[in-house]
């Protein structure tokens, strides 16, 4: 039985060394931001699955959050990173491609003190309520804060699904990925609000 246990482990290595001598990597580590639909990610997982049967290449993903997508990559954890802001200084050897603009709304429970509100909602009004936020999974770099204000109570939470489940508890404010929001607010479990503060655009790389 040992024996035949080190012969399948000798063949499973000989078998990785073709495949780095064709080119291909034996895994492929991958940073998601948090934001990007899951859906989406195992789609491109399953066309490249098909695409790569023989290649033996294993994946392994990870999901992070701001700054921590981008440290994921500079700190060799990951080879690939999808959903970078392209904010971060390039250490040099890494490519940046632009993957597309996310817009983001402002959202509250309709049973939240802010929806009966009219008007646009500037920071005096807002930093009286508890903000959404999620939190930045960066340990090395400078984690990133995003559209919070000074002296606001804050429930920090581990991601966007997360975040969305709060809000439509009510425990709070803040801003979705506009098509995460959206089947909420044409249910109505969610409200679109205002503020006088421009709603964010997620540049992603």
């Amino acid at each position: 039985h040992e024996g035949r246990r080190l012969l399948q482990e000798m063949a499973a290595v000989a078998s990785r060394v073709r495949r780095v001598a064709n080119g291909w990597e034996t895994q492929l580590a991958i940073s998601v931001e948090d934001i990007l639909s899951h859906g989406t990610v195992f789609e491109l997982v399953e066309a490249f699955c098909q695409d790569n049967a023989d290649a033996g290449t294993r994946l392994r993903l990870r999901t992070d959050v701001l700054a921590g997508t981008w440290e994921a990559l500079v700190t060799g954890q990951v080879e690939l990173a999808i959903g970078v802001s392209g904010e971060h200084p390039n250490p040099g050897g890494i490519e940046l491609h632009k993957l597309g603009d996310m817009p983001f709304v402002y959202c509250v429970a309709p049973h939240h003190a802010l929806a009966a509100l009219d008007g646009p909602l500037d920071d005096a009004v807002l930093v009286h309520h508890r903000a959404v936020a999620v939190a930045d999974t960066a340990q090395r770099l400078a984690p990133r804060t995003v559209n919070l204000l000074p002296g606001q109570d804050v429930l920090t939470v581990p991601n966007t699904r997360a975040k969305l489940e709060a809000l439509l508890r009510g425990l709070g404010s803040g801003f979705l990925p506009e098509a995460m929001a959206r089947p909420h607010i044409e249910a109505s479990r969610l409200v679109l609000k205002s503020t006088v503060r421009n709603s964010p655009t997620a540049r992603l790389h």
